[in-house]
């Protein structure tokens, strides 16, 4: 039986990291596209850009998750088939707006003097983002990154939402189909996010010491 449970977990900690792998996948570069529109001197782009970020920054990521999956069916559109497809989308749009906040911070951070010392030796706008600004921001993103990188890997949980079977889903189904007691089952789950967090961590450990050189 304990191999029995065990392996349901897994298969649902497999979709959590299939739902965590895609976000990333996706959310990362849109959320530097949406930090240079937010950034924009052309200020209808701006505005609309921080418009967006306001609005998905200040409703719940559950209520987002239902919108996406629910909301085209409600106005007549064709509706959400997959409810994976309407998560890892909910996902990537919020995880996008959080991660070019951090972006924006980071970038606005770097003082004028490294673009003007760049300028002085004959660089473009883009040599300088590339080869003086990019590692000292990544440098500087890199703790509220990681934040946010485990914040969510825990929001993963919220797919069962819309009936994706990840990992908090999959306990519950295991107490409810086989009169298995709930508690133990979800702690078995918390373990699970506990070594991934726990790699994680190591990770951005290793990255920081590594990006040590750039530190200003």
């Amino acid at each position: 039986m304990l191999v029995f449970v065990f392996t349901k977990l897994f298969q649902g900690f497999l979709t959590t990291l299939e739902i965590f792998g895609l976000t990333l996948v996706f959310a990362l570069p849109l959320g530097l596209l949406v930090a240079f529109g937010s950034m924009s001197k052309f200020k209808p782009l701006k505005f609309l850009m921080r418009g967006i970020v306001w609005v998905i920054r200040g409703t719940p990521l559950m209520l987002q998750i239902l919108v996406v999956c629910y909301g085209p069916g409600l106005l007549g559109l064709p509706a959400m088939r997959s409810p994976m497809l309407a998560v890892v989308i909910a996902f990537v749009i919020n995880y996008a707006c959080y991660f070019s906040e951090i972006y924006r911070g980071g970038i606005e951070s770097v003082s004028k003097g490294q673009y003007e010392a760049g300028q002085v030796l004959g660089m473009s706008k883009t040599q300088i983002f590339f080869k003086v600004v990019l590692m000292q921001v990544v440098r500087r993103i890199l703790a509220p990154m990681s934040n946010e990188v485990i914040t969510l890997v825990k929001d993963t949980s919220l797919a069962n939402t819309i009936m994706i079977t990840e990992i908090i889903k999959a306990s519950k189904d295991l107490a409810s189909g086989y009169g298995l007691e709930l508690l133990p089952i979800l702690l078995g789950a918390g373990l699970f996010y506990l070594l991934f967090v726990g790699a994680l961590t190591l990770l951005f450990g290793w990255i920081e010491k590594k990006l040590s050189y750039y530190k200003v």
